[in-house]
């Protein structure tokens, strides 16, 4: 019996790939190209599944160059690679790789939000520079952390682990919006209150974005909201690069209209807005909020057991589409 033959279009542990070995035809990119639209559409040609990650825009273009594909497991839980309606169209399974890493990057949201208010990475710089050679009263005088009140735009299973932090671990006065109200019983666990967008801003002594991007929700953050800021408030965003106009944070930044911000995704990114590298406010970190190795290894593992569980036994655990899956 032929076996299903995938792209694994990245680099992963070598681990993941022997599982993959044990059930398909396996092609690999050992040397961790960021695989072109042309380079991925030759390697994908007569591929019935696709291991992705962010990296690979599968749209219905690439689709339609590729008909024999049937699933693309991303090893994300963000999926805005993915165009989830065409995919559904022309019948190819979309899965992501959701709650193996929700404490995982609300730890990381959560240190970020340290590392910001209490001026970290511009302090190491001074140090590092060897401008350090005495105390001084205010040298980098931070912001307030505990008992402090903490905004959560988007309150999903990451925008609640991060909440509870705030709330249990910091005694923060916690405040959310979402699309939809969370249950009393998972305000009560989180100490949350929910509020207008509006309010939050101008409230919150520290925003945090934890947002799924959509079209709806590009600059969910632009110069009119950063405008609603304290000019003492912080600016956390581990949610997608396009959440927030990056542009318009520099700006402010540089004009110190709000106090300081952290970043772990970036609009276009590899690449980074070049003004946010020019401004001292900022702590910036390459989309990391995820990086532990146990969760990276689950991360891999719910998208190839995606893979398996669809091409072999025809039940895939996380689909995004699961109509396809039920033709």
């Amino acid at each position: 019996m032929t076996r299903p033959k995938i792209l694994v279009a990245r680099a992963i542990f070598p681990e993941t790939i022997e599982r993959l070995r044990a059930h398909f035809e396996v092609e690999t990119n050992p040397d961790d190209q960021v695989l072109d639209r042309a380079e991925l559409v030759r390697r994908l040609a007569g591929k019935q599944g696709a291991f992705t990650t962010g990296s690979e825009r599968i749209d219905a273009a690439l689709l339609d160059a590729c008909p024999d594909l049937r699933i693309c497991a991303n090893m994300a839980v963000g999926y805005n690679n993915f165009d989830v309606e065409a995919m559904t169209a022309r019948g190819v399974l979309a899965t992501n790789a959701p709650d193996v890493l929700t404490e995982t990057t609300a730890d990381f949201g959560f240190a970020l939000l340290m590392a910001t208010a209490r001026r970290v990475t511009e302090s190491e710089h001074f140090l590092r520079r060897g401008e350090w050679n005495r105390w001084s009263y205010d040298m980098f005088a931070g912001a307030e952390v505990h008992g402090s009140t903490l905004g959560i735009i988007g309150m999903g299973r990451i925008g609640q682990g991060v909440a509870r932090r705030g709330a249990h671990g910091f005694g923060m006065q916690v405040i959310y919006y979402n699309r939809s109200r969370l249950s009393p019983a998972l305000e009560a666990d989180c100490k949350a209150r929910y509020v207008s967008k509006e309010e939050l801003l101008r409230s919150a002594d520290h925003v945090v974005l934890v947002v799924p991007y959509s079209a709806e929700s590009h600059h969910t953050i632009g110069a009119a909201e950063l405008a609603l800021m304290k000019p003492t408030a912080t600016l956390v965003n581990i949610a997608r690069g396009g959440i927030v106009d990056d542009a318009a944070l520099a700006q402010a930044l540089r004009e110190r209209r709000i106090a300081a911000a952290g970043l772990d995704v970036f609009e276009g990114e590899p690449k980074v807005h070049p003004a946010l590298l020019e401004v001292p406010n900022v702590v910036l970190t390459p989309h990391i909020a995820s990086a532990t190795l146990a969760t990276r290894r689950a991360m891999a593992d719910l998208a190839a057991d995606n893979l398996i569980g669809y091409l072999v036994h025809g039940k895939p655990l996380t689909p995004l589409n699961p109509g396809v899956a039920a033709r």
